[in-house]
């Protein structure tokens, strides 16, 4: 079965280091792409440019998906597009048909969005209040999760109705 590294060292408190990951790509058959969300775009350009031809380099942060795409990588595993999925998909599809203009003006248009869900309430507790803002009522979170505060259902709500999902 086919294995996606998740390289999310904000989650997880450690990094898979670049010649860590070309060496699983090269050397583990079933690990096939990573989610790479380090923030390091030297980092993900080195996998880029070392990784087998078949082993697929994915965003793993919605705000650097455009210069990833730039550097080799393949599109992204998205928490935003939970939410702005057809802005996101405009935007990978016109950076494919070379439109970079316009791949650069949705980048700047979800850019809002991209912060709103990482507010100090946290994921996914502000992914599920933009859902709910937007007219998905998918349900609240858990304990020890608490709701997305007032001041940040503000901010989220602001980023919903810039790109028009409200």
């Amino acid at each position: 079965m086919p294995v996606i590294l998740y390289n999310v060292p904000g989650r997880t408190g450690k990094n898979i280091e670049a010649a860590t990951t070309l060496r699983l790509a090269r050397d583990v058959e079933n690990i096939s792409a990573v989610k790479e969300a380090s923030g390091d775009l030297k980092q993900i350009t080195a996998i880029c440019a070392g990784k087998p031809d078949d082993f697929i380099v994915w965003s793993g942060d919605d705000g650097l998906t455009l210069p990833i795409l730039a550097v080799g990588g393949a599109g992204i595993i998205s928490v935003a597009s939970a939410v702005g999925s057809r802005p996101l998909r405009e935007m990978v599809d016109a950076f494919y048909a070379g439109d970079m203009a316009k791949a650069a003006k949705i980048n700047g248009e979800l850019a809002p969005l991209f912060d709103a869900l990482f507010l100090a309430s946290g994921n996914p507790s502000c992914v599920k209040r933009a859902l709910e803002i937007c007219g998905f009522p998918v349900g609240g979170v858990r304990l020890p999760l608490v709701p997305a505060t007032e001041a940040d259902t503000a901010v989220i709500r602001k980023a919903c109705e810039g790109l028009g999902l409200v």
